[in-house]
């Protein structure tokens, strides 16, 4: 899918973060563009931006919803059927984070939460917009996980379990494309170290931290990230258009996927190591 001008592309987690900067990059592209957040106000500032750059007859809509909520991910689908008439580019990025808590103090309500948008999220835009994208000559259905996708990492075991599942889903129904239905490429992307507001936006409710430690622990965190978003997005952009179904994109990613790679085994302790060097509070 080397021309971008003119495809519709449907893109959820659209206000802040990669998703914006996806959808910056889309319109740079001449796209026309579906977006999907649950916060209004930054969806609207989104817009707001991507009217400055777009050109008259590019289509601009927006749908502001939970993606964890079924019905809705499906009238989504339904309703960029009605307004655009086809849908050739599907991006589930919609993801939220947990702050620092172990697997053994985590509630089963947070654990419940960040599945229902990260995970079932994900599932409920695969299904409901794979119908449409089997009916272009040429799509593509794009699924966000993380480096977190790749490593189990401490203190994050329900946002790793989110970002696993991704992959599994994701490289399974691949291989189903591959077999029924090849004009549809399957990607998975993998960021690490992008600077989002992730950690910031991050859940503490049930967490035993102070607020001084939870401020402590995004601020060391934060250091870690230094990929720009926007160079992020037009890495992923640059990839769907050369069909590459495994996307890896970030500072972390490479050297995290190789690291695994070779020692399957014993990764841990060295991440473990490496973060400490960087002034990642773990402990």
């Amino acid at each position: 899918m080397k021309n971008l001008k003119d495809k519709v592309v449907v893109i959820t987690g659209a206000a802040s973060g990669i998703g914006q900067s996806l959808a910056k990059v889309f319109t740079e592209q001449g796209s026309h563009l579906f977006l999907n957040d649950y916060d209004p106000k930054g969806l609207e500032a989104t817009v707001e931006q991507l009217r400055a750059i777009a050109n008259p007859s590019q289509k601009i809509a927006t749908m502001c919803f939970d993606v964890s909520d079924k019905e809705k991910v499906q009238e989504f689908a339904d309703q960029a059927q009605q307004s655009f008439g086809k849908v050739d580019v599907v991006i589930n990025n919609a993801g939220v984070a947990l702050g620092r808590i172990s697997a053994e103090e985590l509630s089963y309500e947070d654990f419940e939460w960040i599945m229902g948008i990260n995970f079932w999220g994900m599932v409920y835009g695969s299904k409901a917009f794979l119908p449409l994208l089997k009916q272009q000559p040429e799509a593509a259905l794009v699924n966000v996980s993380s480096v977190f996708g790749l490593a189990g990492i401490a203190f994050q075991s329900a946002y790793c379990t989110t970002k696993f599942a991704i992959r599994g889903f994701t490289e399974s129904l691949r291989m189903e494309a591959l077999m029924s239905f090849p004009h549809v490429t399957i990607h998975t992307v993998h960021p690490g170290g992008i600077n989002t507001n992730i950690a910031k936006n991050s859940r503490w409710d049930n967490t035993n931290l102070s607020e001084a430690e939870r401020n402590e622990f995004t601020k060391s965190f934060q250091k870690s990230l230094r990929s720009s978003p926007y160079v992020t997005a037009q890495q992923i952009v640059k990839a769907i258009q050369r069909k590459k179904s495994r996307i890896l994109v970030g500072s972390k990613a490479t050297l995290l996927d190789r690291v695994v790679r070779l020692f399957p085994g014993t990764y841990s302790s060295t991440l473990l190591k490496n973060l400490k060097k960087e002034g990642v509070k773990l402990e």
